[in-house]
């Protein structure tokens, strides 16, 4: 049982949402021209195992927040994880286990890249208690790699699914599509690629210019029109619906029984822990629901957490945004929710939002019963234009 308890307070939540922890390794061989996550390369290296201290240090600061509240999953993401050696990985969960209450079959994700894969490397990684892994493929075409500026080849992508389905039945595979000078054909063939490994779970991401990077200052000149894009998107669709996977979230599609417990947790409005530089975390306590983020920088992360201060920002999320920042979440699920959990996860009525649902219903953004509300294939395609109905007053 939670030591904090919301059922006794007037409007409150009545039980806490699943609770989830994210880490984050913030090192890059390299940083690649599209990529606004917090990545940064190593120019003169770095200590794995001092890190590894400094990420259980800034646990032990989290865990008055979540005290006896059981973790579901955990996500290792970056940058690139895979940098960092097995036994590393070892001593860090091993060191979340000693700190907090795991499921007894949480889902533990690392993010990889090719390039970075050695067989028994690997092999440590599922010793150490990692049950998937997520590869940062994004293309298996040597052209397309090379605009992306990938450190990898083809058929370094193609040797890192090998090595990791040899050690992992559950495997997601990250691909982009309208990439620099790309066809319909060529992205369906990186898509025919990936399922000819007989994979599991699948993202497929469109590019898109992010502020801040290097493609934002220098836009590639043979992007792919809007009308290009949009048949890559229904074609990719298409195959993956053919293939038996279900397209649960605007750009993840899973096997039956294989969608990611983290993600989903996620968007259904759950909580995470996030630790590492940069990392993000939402906790939920009798004072509301509160938004985390760590020192982004490697260093000034790693001295504010020995200074017992590894939070650059904290703050409520205020009771009037509290719809936008559920649906935000909630509307990228292809299937929608189920009506309750609304309250159960924002403490507010339904009835406090019937006027953006009827109107995101009349232009046909939004399907709505007694039970389950759900995006139509309209909404899914102009999901902004449906959450921009979600914002407060003088937001929009």
């Amino acid at each position: 049982m939670s030591v904090v308890d919301l059922s006794a307070l007037k409007g409150g939540l009545r039980e806490l949402p699943p609770l989830a922890l994210y880490i984050h390794f913030p090192w890059c061989i390299r940083k690649c021209p599209y990529c606004d996550f917090n990545s940064h390369e190593p120019k003169s290296g770095f200590d794995e195992m001092a890190y590894v201290d400094t990420l259980l240090r800034d646990l032990e600061f989290s865990l008055p927040a979540v005290w006896g509240r059981p973790l579901t999953s955990i996500f290792m993401g970056g940058g690139t994880p895979s940098l960092f050696s097995p036994q590393a990985m070892d001593v860090l969960l091993a060191g979340v286990r000693a700190r907090m209450k795991l499921h007894p079959d949480a889902e533990i994700t690392m993010e990889a890249n090719p390039g970075t894969f050695e067989i028994d490397r690997f092999r440590g990684y599922r010793e150490a208690g990692i049950n998937r892994l997520s590869i940062g493929i994004q293309s298996f075409n040597p052209r397309h790699l090379k605009s992306l500026g990938r450190i990898h080849d083809g058929d370094e992508a193609k040797r890192a699914v090998e090595i990791a389905l040899t050690h992992f039945d559950n495997v997601n595979l990250d691909l982009m599509y309208a990439l620099p000078g790309q066809t319909l054909d060529e992205a369906l063939s990186d898509l025919d690629i990936a399922l000819s490994y007989g994979i599991t779970h699948l993202s497929a991401y469109h590019l898109t210019i992010e502020p801040n990077t290097l493609f934002a200052a220098q836009t590639p000149k043979n992007l792919p029109d809007d009308e290009t894009s949009a048949d890559m998107q229904e074609a990719l669709e298409s195959r993956l619906a053919v293939a038996g996977f279900e397209h649960y979230e605007t750009s993840a599609f899973a096997k039956p029984g294989r969608h990611s417990r983290h993600n989903l947790n996620y968007w259904q409005f759950g909580d995470y822990v996030g630790i590492g530089a940069g990392a993000h975390g939402k906790i939920s306590s009798h004072q509301g629901i509160a938004r985390q983020m760590r020192h982004k920088q490697p260093a000034a992360y790693i001295r504010a957490v020995a200074e017992g201060m590894p939070l650059q920002s904290e703050q409520r999320v205020a009771r009037a945004d509290l719809p936008f920042e559920f649906m935000m979440n909630l509307l990228r699920l292809t299937g929608g929710f189920e009506s309750r959990l609304f309250q159960e996860r924002t403490a507010l009525p339904l009835l406090s939002i019937q006027r953006q649902l009827a109107e995101a219903e009349a232009q046909g953004l939004l399907l709505r019963d007694a039970a389950i509300i759900r995006p139509t294939l309209k909404g899914q395609r102009f999901l902004n234009d449906l959450l921009t109905l979600f914002l407060k007053e003088g937001d929009e």
